[in-house]
């Protein structure tokens, strides 16, 4: 009877490959993680430095910004406080991390009454204050101080207005290294009085020097200083509009700090994005356990003006599948075959066990060793087969990387590449298979970073990131970045290196693309004001070396607004690129042409001992811009205006020859248009008389600084006065009475004569009716209306109104336009004049025969009054051809139903010719000069008249 022996819980044969196959699949499930972990810190390292760049041109953008506000103070003297307001407005309006500009004035002890005097005149009972102990208080008396004297904006800043710094010791110091190394300095975090949260902010500070004192040491700039502007900028602020503006502010797999310091000092965080929880699960204790969290950490310190910052990124907690699918499915997959496996083993070894009992006593010898060697050939078949899917599976996920993997042996020859470097990089493997890598890269022996890394290599040592740029089979350049790993055998010998390779040309491109945008406009492909300043940079460093000149010009387009209210901001656009193809074709290759913005251009032209600048240069330019240009099947000729300075011939400042030529540009834009005007000094001075006339004038409604004059208008017939005009005077307390000549050209351009126009006809509308309650006779009164005016939405609504609120009849008023003012767009005008028409009130055309415009036009106008200009009646008697014109004007005016009124009437000989011609008004000071309303209501009440009026 046989015997039964008992039956082992696991057959030896599956226990052997249930940890053979525990094993495999856990080093092919790590050797995958690690790939995934490559994968994971290339775009973690990546997308921080796309961060730390971007925080690098943002903060170097702020500098600009007090850069380009400190040029106000270098460039007018004196600044006022209203011009400060006016620069700083659209800077802190585009960039909302500025708490404040501001500007430290250096005040002695013996100026400080005075001072606060001022102070007290803009913000009753300011006084010099300092804080002290995180409280403002007055400042006691020291033998000078810096005071916080311009301020924008004064909202929500009043607190730090009239403070006294000069006993902050970090802003006295930054304003030191400002002055010694005369340029910007930074300070570190601060508090500041109008704010209560401590350290939210840092100032950047420039000096101000006293203009014409040497500055070549730093000894004569201390000497010089009179103060600094700064600007207050808003740590945390900063750092979001950068990242805002960069679109790097939203990526909850980073977690950025930024500190104000040169290290990561809790106490100087300036920013801190926070990580996404991490959710408690088992899978999370999984990723501890198992080390599956990658450290992924950057670092990098940065010095805007002088200071550092600090910048640390590390990735954030990521969900476990997110980035280990690969790896967890092959683990998974191999454990499930590996369990399969065992279960097929242990099954059939326990079958064989119970047939191998039954026969033992017969055939135990030879059944016992046939089935071992059954036994062994089927194992071994199994294992073959696991091995075979276990490499297949491996190149299937090598063919689904984006990496491909290379050796090389002891003599750094590639070997082996695979995972598809032709579909992946464009290059044949047999291109590499071998030669070392630096006999395939062109120009990599000869440079610095190909010796530093070819170094690196004969000392075994290991590499990542490398980048080269290579040609592809297609003839394009490529850019790959490599890792490598030495390789040693059991005994520490050297055996070669291995290590994966990526594509970066795409990376490689947008950083290029995102360079060039950086550095030119966007609509025209021109440099545009950043890449400006370095090109004149450069030119001004070439001309003082060679002492030959440079030009610099400033173009700017005569009739573009036309064209865009006309045919639309398309076809403005397709003007400006035309434009700018012209004038790149009319240049050099060594010249620049730039952006500068809207319809302006600034070329900056550099003399070559071969080829001498001449005037005929900038005549061939203006010719170029001035050829037909088909904007939406019309041609349209846009000619333009060219201001030039010349460096260094006019003996200014490097840094003023882009504003001498917009000065002389004006100048030739005042001269009629389309010519240019090198520049000299004494448009500076013209120059300077506008701003001040501007800045005047920009106060002068409010403060009440305008009158009224009235110039009498006399029916001939009858001799009587039957009208008059209003004209517009200013009465300045410094300037006296400023004559119309000098404001009304600066108010046209500036858009003020919309408001000072309205004004006008309220008060000569309220005047009229003033008088006419007091008893005299009603009178029309004529109020002129200018070119911005007419053009103004809301024309007619604001004259009826004007008509509502003064009371005076509608026909009473009588509106006064130039001929010109409406020739641009005939259709609206006609729409626009009947509107007008439609309230009951006069309309004259003033200045008749001086315009450009078609007689035709009259019919369709509805005119009632023809206004002959000066100039025709002051030679009427000595020039035959004006007689003949004021004669034709009397003739055609009375054949169209108008009626006709002579300007400028100053003898008794034109007063009788405009008699036998049938003129029906006069004005002019042969009957009286304008006059106040004062004057001219006594005029009024004595009814004076023409003494002689013959049939």
């Amino acid at each position: 009877m046989l015997r039964r022996r008992p039956l082992p819980a696991l057959a030896a044969a599956a226990a052997f490959t249930l940890a053979g196959g525990l094993a495999a699949s856990a080093l092919l499930g790590l050797a995958v993680a690690q790939l995934e972990f490559d994968k994971i810190g290339l775009s973690f390292q990546q997308r921080a430095s796309l961060r730390a760049a971007a925080l690098r041109r943002g903060l170097d953008e702020a500098v600009e910004v007090l850069t380009v506000t400190n040029q106000l103070f270098a460039t007018v003297q004196p600044v006022t406080r209203a011009q400060f307001h006016d620069f700083t407005a659209p800077l802190l309006a585009r960039h909302r991390f500025i708490q404040a500009f501001n500007f430290h004035r250096l005040v002695s002890d013996a100026e400080r009454a005075g001072f606060e005097a001022g102070m007290q005149r803009l913000r009753p009972g300011s006084v010099i204050t300092e804080m002290k102990d995180g409280a403002i208080r007055r400042a006691p008396a020291r033998s000078s101080y810096s005071v916080v004297d311009f301020l924008e904006p004064m909202a929500g800043n009043e607190a730090a207005f009239g403070l006294d710094v000069a006993g902050n010791a970090m802003l006295m110091a930054t304003v030191g290294r400002a002055v010694e190394r005369d340029g910007a300095a930074a300070t570190g975090l601060l508090s500041l009085a109008q704010d209560a949260r401590p350290d939210s902010a840092f100032e950047i500070v420039l000096p101000v020097y006293r203009a014409g004192a040497p500055l070549a040491s730093s000894a004569q700039r201390r000497a010089a200083l009179v103060g600094d502007s700064a600007v207050i900028v808003r740590a945390a602020a900063l750092v979001e509009q950068i990242l805002r503006a960069a679109d790097l502010a939203a990526d909850p797999g980073l977690v950025l700090a930024v500190y104000a310091s040169e290290r990561a000092d809790p106490a100087r965080l300036v920013y801190g994005s926070a990580a996404p929880p991490e959710a408690r699960t088992a899978l999370a204790g999984l990723r501890r356990v198992l080390a599956l969290e990658a450290g992924e950490r950057y670092a990098h310190t940065l010095r805007v003006a002088g200071q550092p910052w600090h910048v640390t990124l590390h990735g954030a907690p990521r969900a476990l599948l997110a980035d280990h699918l690969g790896s967890l499915s092959t683990l998974a997959g191999a454990l499930l075959f590996t369990l399969l496996m065992t279960a097929f083993v242990h099954t059939y070894a326990r079958r064989a066990r119970r047939v191998e009992l039954l026969v033992e006593e017969r055939t135990r010898d030879l059944k016992r060793s046939n089935q071992r060697l059954i036994d062994d050939v089927s194992a071994r078949r199994r294992t073959e087969q696991a091995l075979q899917e276990s490499e297949q599976r491996f190149r299937q996920l090598v063919a689904l990387s984006s990496d491909w993997y290379w050796e090389q042996d002891r003599h750094y020859r590639f070997v082996d590449i695979t995972g598809g470097i032709g579909a992946k990089g464009g290059v044949a493997a047999e291109r590499y298979l071998g030669k070392t890598r630096w006999e395939t890269v062109e120009g990599m022996a000869g440079s610095a970073w190909g010796e530093a890394h070819i170094a690196a290599v004969l000392a075994h040592q290991g590499f990542s990131n490398l980048e080269y740029a290579t040609v592809s089979e297609t003839g394009e350049t490529r850019w790959f970045s490599i890792n490598g790993e030495p390789v040693f055998d059991a005994a520490g010998a050297f055996r070669g290196y291995r290590g994966t390779g990526t594509d970066i040309t795409a990376r490689k491109l947008a950083e290029q693309r995102i360079h060039h945008v950086a550095q030119h406009d966007v609509l025209t492909g021109l440099p545009n004001r950043s890449l400006l300043q370095d090109r004149l940079g450069q030119a001004l460093a070439h001309a003082l070396r060679s002492a030959q000149p440079v030009w610099v010009m400033l173009v700017d387009l005569d009739r573009f607004k036309f064209v865009n209210d006309s045919m639309g901001h398309k076809a403005g656009d397709v003007l400006l690129v035309t434009v700018a193809a012209r004038l790149r074709a009319a240049l050099r290759e060594s010249d620049t042409v730039a952006r500068l913005s809207g319809d302006e251009f600034v070329v900056i032209l550099s003399e070559h001992p071969e080829q001498r600048l001449a005037v005929d240069v900038v005549q061939r330019l203006m010719d170029a811009v001035a050829q037909p240009v088909l904007l939406g099947g019309k041609e349209f000729f846009v000619t333009c205006s060219v201001g030039v300075a010349v460096f260094p011939t006019d003996g200014a400042p490097a840094e003023s020859l882009i504003e001498h030529a917009d000065i002389a540009m004006y100048r030739a834009k005042k001269l009629g248009r389309n010519n240019f005007q090198f520049y000299t000094p004494a448009m500076n001075e013209e120059a300077q008389e506008r701003v001040r006339i501007e800045g005047a004038l920009r106060k002068a409604l409010e403060r009440n600084e305008f009158v009224l004059h009235y110039q009498p208008q006399v029916e001939l017939a009858s001799g009587r006065i039957v009208g008059m005009e209003a004209l517009l005077r200013w009465q300045h307390p410094e300037l006296g009475m400023v004559a119309p000549n000098r404001f009304i050209g600066v108010a046209e351009e500036t858009g003020l004569i919309v408001p000072i126009g309205a004004w006008v006809m309220r008060s000569a509308c309220a005047q009229n009716r003033a008088w006419q309650d007091a008893g005299l006779a009603p009178l029309k009164v004529a109020v002129n209306l200018s070119a911005r005016q007419f053009g103004a939405p809301g024309l007619i609504d604001d004259v009826q109104a004007v008509l509502a609120d003064t009371g005076l009849a509608a026909s009473l008023l009588e509106i006064e336009l130039t001929e010109s003012l409406f020739m641009s767009d005939v259709g609206q005008a006609v729409e626009l004049l009947h509107g007008l028409k439609a309230l009951g009130v006069g309309l004259s055309i003033d200045d008749f025969g001086t315009g450009y415009s078609s007689l035709s036009y009259l019919s369709h106008f509805p005119i009632d009054v023809l206004k002959i200009d000066r100039s025709f009646v002051a030679d009427i008697q000595r020039d035959a051809n004006d007689a003949a014109i004021v004669a034709s004007i009397i003739a055609l005016a009375h054949n169209l139903k108008l009626a006709v009124i002579a300007e400028g009437v100053e003898t008794a000989e034109q007063l009788a010719y405009l008699r036998r011609h049938g003129c029906d008004q006069m004005q002019g000071y042969y009957f009286s000069r304008p006059l106040p309303a004062a004057e001219f209501a006594r005029l009024l009440e004595r009814q004076a008249c023409l003494a002689d009026m013959p049939a």
